[in-house]
């Protein structure tokens, strides 16, 4: 059955994937990018089942303006795609305090902006599905990943909130949670390093930096696959709520989900003596 399928960051990478694989499918679709000149190229012009519509993700007027666009051209809009989103890399010290807001506002803000805007039409409809693009980094953080971490950890949170808040309404959601693809995350567009500068980190931060700027490009996921995936998610009925994209997604994910087991282990055995010795 042909949805509206509205995709944020539809201008290039894995959004614009995720918009050419729905229109290949049959759906309708809203492309919204800060360019829409750049959104409409990418995705081959013009077309009858293609919105092409202005958003900075960042701004609630735009949100709202793009939702209502959506309606006024398809009727309602069946599945929301999460994906806009930057990259922030460098050692927490590193990392200005302005740069880290920046970060959060637009991975968790951001996300939150739009869905806040479609979630009354698809309470309205009694049916939804909301698809947030995290990260494997949002459930297992790394060295010169702080920021980035933190904002998709958050967004982890509100994902797994959001699904008991809206499953009365007949409204679904999907937390998805890639490792390393070519999704151009890594590319000058996407990607801001720390703009501090501390001697202790220095012998670091170059070789680091240089390191994740040689991956860009040679990341071993496809995303025009994971867009197939996305897709037909999208068409489930009764779609995860989680997906976990990657080989070395599913590997970091495991990995934590041991430690996290033995974690409590621990943890429950220190609360027992801790007991005991106040019964004592």
């Amino acid at each position: 059955m042909s949805k509206v399928i509205f995709v944020t960051g539809a201008g290039r990478g894995l959004g614009a994937d995720i918009a050419r694989e729905a229109l290949a499918a049959g759906h309708q679709v809203v492309a919204t990018g800060r360019r829409p000149e750049d959104v409409e190229e990418a995705l081959g012009g013009p077309q009858d089942r293609l919105l092409v519509t202005e958003l900075d993700i960042t701004d609630v007027e735009d949100a709202q303006a793009a939702a209502q666009a959506a309606v006024e051209r398809f009727g309602r809009i069946d599945v929301l795609v999460n994906n806009a989103g930057s990259f922030l890399a460098g050692y927490f010290e590193e990392i200005s305090p302005a740069q880290l807001r920046r970060q959060i506002e637009t991975n968790l803000f951001g996300p939150m902006n739009v869905t806040r805007a479609v979630l009354p039409l698809m309470r309205g409809q009694r049916a939804g599905h909301v698809i947030t693009i995290s990260s494997s980094a949002g459930v297992v953080g790394g060295e010169f990943g702080g920021a980035y971490a933190a904002s998709k950890f958050a967004v982890e949170g509100w994902m797994e909130s959001l699904r008991h808040d809206v499953a009365p309404y007949d409204i679904r959601t999907t937390i998805v949670e890639p490792g390393m693809f070519r999704t151009e995350l890594l590319g000058d567009a996407s990607t801001a390093w720390a703009e501090l500068s501390i001697d202790d980190y220095a012998p670091r931060t170059t070789p680091t930096v240089e390191a994740w700027k040689s991956m860009n490009g040679r990341q071993a996921g496809d995303p025009a696959k994971l867009a197939q995936v996305l897709v037909a998610i999208a068409d489930q009925g009764e779609p995860p709520l989680r997906l976990i994209a990657g080989a070395d997604a599913l590997d970091a994910v495991e990995a934590k989900a041991h430690e996290l087991l033995a974690q409590a282990k621990a943890s429950r055995e220190i609360g027992d003596l801790a007991h005991a010795d106040t019964a004592a």
